[in-house]
Parts: structure tokens; sequence; C-alpha cells
């Protein structure tokens, strides 16, 4: 148990423990600016796939004949 606690003791004298804390924040701030580009994007592309859609879905419509 001694030994941990020295080790723990040198990690955070070291400049190891705010080096890893200074990552840390920074993986965060990506990971949520990736997660609302993606959002955002997400939302975009939705958007024009159902435009898509529903041209393809009224363009195909008009060709359709029905017998009786």
């Amino acid at each position: 148990m001694k030994k941990f606690m020295s080790q723990v003791q040198r990690f955070m004298e070291s400049e190891d423990g705010p080096t890893a804390v200074e990552y840390a924040v920074m993986l965060a701030l990506i990971i949520v600016v990736c997660l609302v580009a993606i959002g955002s994007l997400g939302t975009t592309v939705n958007s024009a796939f159902d435009n898509i859609n529903d041209k393809l879905q009224n363009g195909n419509a008009g060709n359709i004949t029905t017998t009786g």
C-alpha cells in the first residue's frame, strides 16, 4: 500500500497529472464538437433524402395508370 501511495504522490507531483487532465478535457471537447456536427449533418442529410423521396413519389404518381 505504501508503494502505491508513493506512486500516486509521484504522479501528482510530476507534470503527467496535469497533462493527462488537459488531454482529457481536450478529448471531451472534441467529442462534443463531433457529436454536434454529426447531429447537424444528420438532420441536413435526412431532410435532403426526404425531399428526394417526395420528389420521386410525386414524379411517379403521374405515371401510374389504373384499370377498371
